[in-house]
């Protein structure tokens, strides 16, 4: 049996549809800049907590696991009603990259 290639093989360019961008892309990238955010402000405030010590007493796994909850919860309502801003910076980094040319991409990947 003999494989015929109709096609011209080339590499495959994951970037070529980037000009095909919809609201609904847009929708996502603006909701992966909050959650990402949201996941950012949560670890710092995890970290902010371990400055300020135990207060003298001694806390088990439930208390432990209620504090990163409610530094969950916390960050999540941050991040949704304004948070700190970064998640605009991330957003046009993203932006950024869908307007950037696939060509220039390749040299950097």
């Amino acid at each position: 049996m003999n494989l015929l290639l109709t096609d011209p093989v080339a590499k495959p360019n994951p970037l070529q549809n980037l000009k095909n961008i919809t609201n609904d892309d847009e929708q996502k990238k603006i909701k992966f800049a909050k959650d990402f955010e949201s996941v950012f402000v949560n670890k710092l405030l995890d970290e902010m907590r371990k400055t300020v010590g135990e207060w003298g007493l001694e806390k088990d796994g439930t208390s432990k696991q209620i504090d990163g909850l409610f530094s969950m919860f916390l960050a999540q309502d941050i991040s949704k009603n304004g948070g700190m801003g970064l998640w605009k910076e991330i957003y046009k980094s993203l932006a950024d990259q869908d307007q950037a040319a696939p060509d220039s991409l390749d040299d950097k990947l």
